[in-house]
């Protein structure tokens, strides 16, 4: 395979320049259950063995344990989407589990929000007399003649009783919020894929598909601040910097405003929702990840990246050195191919290791 000829495992560090800490990644493949942990040498210190491939993602939480998105089978529409989930859990160290959530419509996401709930990006068939008004697509492409599936959200207890539901579709604008590429299936409006919690409480939402994202009041429901294409398209993984500024991988696989593909890092001030900051390549089609892949704010002011399609994670500094560079060497099967695809990785201090350990 290309990657593998390319190579695999660490390849490039400058203990000077790049933040020192150990990088958290979840493998794609479904032939994958296991969470791993590398240090800056990609020596592999500590790993989690789940019971389901993931879907999508995991993470540290801020009390040390780890937050994980599964894959189970289950006999919906969404269950047999590359994208599926189904399961969101907690476990510690040790790799016990401390609870369990599931849900059929579950996908993409799934966070443990500040008040201990749990937050997932769900997706059902939307209702009959929608689909028509939806704009943009190839037309023809929904699945079973002509349904089309949208994005909700879901917020529940550990112990999986439903408080809190929000529908896109009651939200958007059917006339502005349009499928940014031409040659999108229709099967999906929108495609949520990812979700964050802000400082204030409220969430952060993207939509892939109409290549937005947006601020949702979390006591009204109503979407007050709203960033489309362009400069977006096709993003994920936006959250809020410590400066209130947003950070996200702008994935880029339809331009409106550029002739052909490429992915960038941007940096958006709210208030203006001007570019503040990015990584591009010089030769721009030379970073290119056109689905899944995030980006981190390090402490030092680097910007550790997840080129998600390829399994590549590197660290650059403000002025775009790269300064740490590690290939996932963790192969597996996806569909009918070889992947090692990874949906987000995060990169972790000593001390946030430490407090996991002491957690179990």
């Amino acid at each position: 395979m290309t990657i593998r000829r390319r190579g695999v495992g660490l390849r490039g560090y400058d203990p000077d320049r790049a933040f020192p800490g150990f990088t958290l990644f979840a493998p794609l493949p479904t032939t994958n259950k296991t969470v791993y942990l590398v240090d800056m040498r990609g020596n592999v210190v500590h790993t989690w063995n789940m019971p389901y491939p993931a879907g999508q993602s995991a993470y540290l939480t801020d009390r040390g344990t780890l937050f994980y998105n599964g894959q189970i089978p289950n006999a919906s529409h969404v269950g047999q989407a590359p994208y599926k989930g189904g399961a969101a859990l907690e476990m510690d160290w040790k790799g016990r589990v401390l609870w369990e959530v599931n849900h059929p419509d579950h996908n993409h996401d799934g966070i443990r929000l500040r008040n201990g709930n749990v937050l997932l990006i769900c997706q059902k068939p939307l209702p009959d007399d929608i689909v028509p008004k939806v704009r943009g697509g190839r037309p023809g492409s929904e699945y079973d003649n002509g349904k089309m599936d949208g994005p909700y959200l879901v917020e529940m207890t550990t112990d999986g009783k439903i408080v809190w539901e929000w529908q896109s579709w009651e939200h958007l604008d059917l006339e502005k919020d349009v499928i940014t590429a031409v040659q999108d299936d229709r099967d999906v409006w929108t495609v949520a894929n990812g979700v964050s919690e802000m400082p204030d409480g409220n969430l952060l939402l993207s939509f892939r598909d109409i290549s937005t994202v947006v601020m949702i009041n979390r006591q009204t429901g109503a979407i007050y601040w709203k960033l489309g294409a362009p400069p977006l398209a096709g993003q994920h993984g936006p959250y809020m910097l410590s400066n209130g500024h947003l950070l996200l991988f702008d994935n880029g696989p339809h331009r409106l405003d550029h002739s052909f593909p490429f992915s960038r890092v941007i940096e958006i001030d709210p208030a203006s929702k001007e570019i503040v900051w990015k990584y591009q390549e010089a030769r721009v089609s030379d970073f290119f990840s056109p689905r899944i892949s995030n980006a981190q704010r390090l402490p030092n002011g680097n910007t550790f990246i997840n080129e998600g399609w390829f399994g590549r994670f590197f660290e650059v500094t403000r002025e775009g050195d790269i300064v740490w560079e590690y290939v996932n060497p963790y192969f597996g099967a996806w569909q009918r191919f070889q992947i090692n695809s990874v949906q987000r990785a995060y990169r972790y201090t000593a001390a946030e290791i430490a407090r996991a350990q002491a957690a179990t």
